[in-house]
C-alpha cells in the first residue's frame, strides 16, 4: 500500500511551502519564522493527499480533522509566542556558524531540511489516506492517545507561557501544573500525537510506517527538543538543577525527592 506519485506531490508541496517561508524569512531576516511552519507543512502534506484520492474513507477524514487541529493550534501558538521577540537563538546560534551567506543557505539549512523531515514524517498519513478499512477499536485507542496528547502539549504550552508572562517569576524555574511531573509536557504530548497517528496507519495496514513515529520522538529527545533546550541550561540557570534532579525528563511521574540541603528555591 503505497503511491509513490501520491507520495512526492506532498514533497512538492513541501517544498513550495518551505521556499515561501524562506523569501518572507529574507524581509524579515528571522528564519524562526520556519517553527510557525512546521505544523503547517504536515496540514499541506494531508491536503495533498486527501486531494489526490477519488474515494475517502471515513478514517482519512477523520485524521485529517485532527491533522488540521493540532496543526492550527501549534501553529498559532508559535506565532503568538514569538511575534515582535526578534529571531530565537537557537537559529541566532545556526546563523553565526554559517556566516557569510547564511541568508541563501537557510533556504536548505533550515526552510528545505524541515520540509524535508516533515514529509518524511508524515508517511502515516499517507497510509491513512491510502487505507480503505473500516473503523475498529486501534482508530478508538488512536482518538484516545490523541487527545492525551493535545492535553499535555496545548496545556504544556499554555501553562509555561502563563508563567513567563509574570514579571514576578523572572530567573525561577516552571514547576508547576504539567510542569511538575515531566520537564516537557509539551514534547511528550508531541509524540504521543504522532504515535497516534501511527496507530491509525497501523488500523489501515501502514505498519511499516513506523519509521515516522520512531523518528519524531528521536528528534524531540536527542536534537531539536529536550537535548537541545537542555544543553547548556545547568549553567544557566542553576536553579534547573534542582528540577533536573526531581523531574522526569520526558514521561510524566511523580516528583522525586531531592536533598535539602542542595536544593536551590524554583517555585
Amino acid at each position: 500500500m503505497f503511491d509513490l506519485n501520491l507520495y512526492l506531490s506532498g514533497l512538492v508541496a513541501a517544498l513550495g511551502l518551505g521556499l515561501g517561508g524562506w523569501l518572507l524569512s529574507l524581509k524579515m531576516n528571522d528564519v524562526s519564522l520556519v517553527d510557525s511552519l512546521w505544523s503547517l507543512f504536515f496540514l499541506l502534506i494531508a491536503t495533498v493527499f486527501l486531494l489526490g484520492m477519488a474515494e475517502v474513507s471515513e478514517r482519512a477524514y477523520l485524521v485529517f480533522f485532527l491533522v488540521a487541529i493540532w496543526a492550527a493550534r501549534l501553529s498559532v501558538f508559535i506565532t503568538r509566542r514569538n511575534w515582535g521577540h526578534g529571531e530565537d537563538r537557537r537559529y541566532q546560534a545556526i546563523r553565526a556558524e554559517n556566516e557569510p551567506g547564511f541568508r541563501w543557505k537557510s533556504l536548505y539549512l533550515v526552510f528545505g531540511l524541515q520540509a524535508i523531515l516533515a514529509w518524511i514524517i508524515a508517511l502515516p498519513l499517507l497510509a491513512v489516506t491510502l487505507g480503505t478499512s473500516p473503523l475498529g477499536w486501534i482508530d478508538y485507542l488512536a482518538v484516545a492517545l490523541w487527545l492525551v496528547g493535545l492535553f499535555f502539549e496545548a496545556v504544556g504550552d499554555q501553562q509555561l507561557a502563563d508563567f513567563k508572562a509574570r514579571p514576578e517569576n523572572a530567573g525561577r524555574v516552571m514547576d508547576r501544573g504539567l510542569w511538575r511531573y515531566t520537564r516537557h509536557p509539551n514534547y511528550f504530548g508531541e509524540a504521543c500525537i504522532w504515535w497516534a497517528y501511527y496507530l491509525f496507519a497501523l488500523a489501515a495496514g501502514g505498519w511499516w510506517t513506523i519509521l515516522s513515529p520512531l523518528l519524531m520522538t528521536f528528534l524531540l529527545l536527542r536534537v531539536s527538543g529536550v537535548a537541545l533546550l537542555e544543553k547548556d541550561i545547568g549553567e544557566r540557570r542553576p536553579a534547573y538543577r534542582d528540577y533536573i534532579a526531581r523531574t522526569n525528563a520526558f514521561f510524566p511521574g511523580p516528583p522525586r525527592a531531592t536533598n535539602p540541603s542542595h536544593r536551590e528555591h524554583s517555585s
